[in-house]
Order: structure tokens, then C-alpha cells, then sequence
């Protein structure tokens, strides 16, 4: 890793269901990160995925200073106009992951992203197989498609000093703790892990798990539930430096 002279600093979040009904809070929640570098959002950009509410993140990240990337979350999907979504937050400035990945260079350091909405299928007492009626078997595709959009965007920025995963759906149960168990299957699964695993980026960062446990682990990885009720804060602030990551 190339020498810098400070800490990349990050803020994240998941679950900020923007409307026009919130614009107040979302706009007040962004100056407080204002002189940040990045900003990372874990999904549920939305409430219900109508172009009025994103267009209410779009405005705000249009006037950020930081760079905002964000993956879409199951919100985001309800009402099905993901196709206006998408074009509506990038002309906001957003850079959308959906899949896919980016870097930015900033203070001579490279960051790289790798981000997917992720999806659900259970995990080793629950794991959903590729059996059964077709509309099982294409959740099970669905989520396999999931794992290998992380697979290729791990690859591809595997260059760069820093590394983040950037889901919705969380990728371990680490970080469900709190969850009632019947309903892990739908929060997520594990079939993401096997990529983080193996290429052992710097982070993970999710959301959707509303009531679940704030930080967990696959393997030496921190994982971090970022969704806002989780947190009880509007942003997870941290630092990305030679000694690794530091909560601020």
C-alpha cells in the first residue's frame, strides 16, 4: 500500500427509505458527513420505490461533497419502476452498483467497491435448493447470479488498497442476532460468503435486517449491519487506513 498522509474516511448506512415526507432528516443526515470522502449506501434508498422518493436522494446527493455510492435494497423494488430509479439517482450524482463495481482515487490511494443488492436463501439450518417448483428454482438462480456479480467485482478490484462489499441483504447471521430465526431465510444468505471469504476484502457492509446485531464477522472480515435501527444514528463513520479499519 502506497504511504498517505490520513485516513480514507467513510460514512455508511442502509434502510434511509427517503420520501418527501423525510427530506428534512435525509438532508440534515448528509451535512453532518459533508467533509467525509465517501458515502456508502446499503439499500432501501427508498420506501417504496416510487421515482418521487428517490428523486428526494437524488437532489441531496447532487449537492454532497462526497462521492455517494448505493446498491438497491427489496424497498426499492416494490413498485417495480426500478428502470426510472436508476437513471433518476445517477443523474443525482449516485453511482449505482447493480450490480457492479467502481474505485476512486483519493490522496494518491485507490478505494474500490463491489456492490449487488444480494437476495434471499436461507443459510445452513434453512439453505433453499435448487429443487422444487420453477418459481423456487429461480430464487435459487436469482441468488446465484448475486454470487457471482460479488465474485467478479471482488476480482476486479482486487488491485486496490481498499476493498468494500456494499450488499443489502446481509451475508451472514453474524449480524441477525436479534431477528426472530424463522425469518432468516428471507434476510439473507450465506451463499454470499463464500466469495468474501476467499478474496477477504476490507469490509462488508448490509442492511434490511432491521432488528439484527450491528457488527459480525465471516471469518476475519468485519461485517456491519448499517441499517438506521440498527445504528440508532443517521451514519456508521469509519476509517480506512495502513492499520486497517477504525470505528470514529
Amino acid at each position: 500500500m502506497r504511504a498517505m498522509a490520513r485516513p480514507i474516511r467513510i460514512a455508511a448506512a442502509g434502510d434511509i427509505h427517503c420520501s418527501p415526507e423525510n427530506r428534512e432528516r435525509v438532508e440534515d443526515a448528509f451535512v453532518q458527513v459533508d467533509d467525509l470522502d465517501l458515502i456508502l449506501l446499503a439499500g432501501d434508498l427508498t420506501t417504496h420505490g416510487d421515482p418521487e422518493q428517490a428523486a428526494v436522494l437524488a437532489d441531496v446527493a447532487r449537492a454532497a461533497k462526497p462521492r455517494v455510492v448505493a446498491v438497491l435494497g427489496n424497498h426499492d423494488w416494490h413498485a417495480n419502476r426500478v428502470d426510472e430509479l436508476l437513471p433518476l439517482l445517477e443523474n443525482g450524482g449516485v453511482t449505482m452498483l447493480d450490480p457492479g463495481w467502481t474505485t476512486c482515487e483519493i490522496d494518491g490511494v485507490s478505494v474500490g467497491v463491489a456492490g449487488t443488492k444480494g437476495f434471499v436463501g436461507g443459510f445452513p439450518d434453512s439453505q433453499l435448493p435448487d429443487f422444487g417448483e420453477p418459481i423456487l428454482r429461480q430464487v435459487y438462480r436469482d441468488t446465484t447470479a448475486e454470487v457471482e456479480a460479488i465474485e467478479a467485482g471482488l476480482e476486479a478490484i482486487e488491485d486496490c488498497d481498499h476493498r468494500i462489499v456494499l450488499l443489502h441483504y446481509a451475508p451472514t447471521t453474524t449480524t441477525l442476532e436479534g431477528e426472530p430465526r424463522v425469518i432468516w431465510a428471507f434476510l439473507g444468505t450465506d451463499r454470499m460468503a463464500s466469495p468474501i471469504g476467499e478474496r477477504r476484502p476490507d469490509v462488508v457492509l448490509h442492511g434490511h435486517a432491521h432488528r439484527g446485531t450491528f457488527e459480525g464477522r465471516i471469518g476475519e472480515v468485519p461485517v456491519y449491519n448499517v441499517a438506521v435501527e440498527v445504528m440508532r444514528r443517521d451514519f456508521f463513520v469509519f476509517e480506512l487506513g495502513p492499520r486497517g479499519l477504525r470505528a470514529v
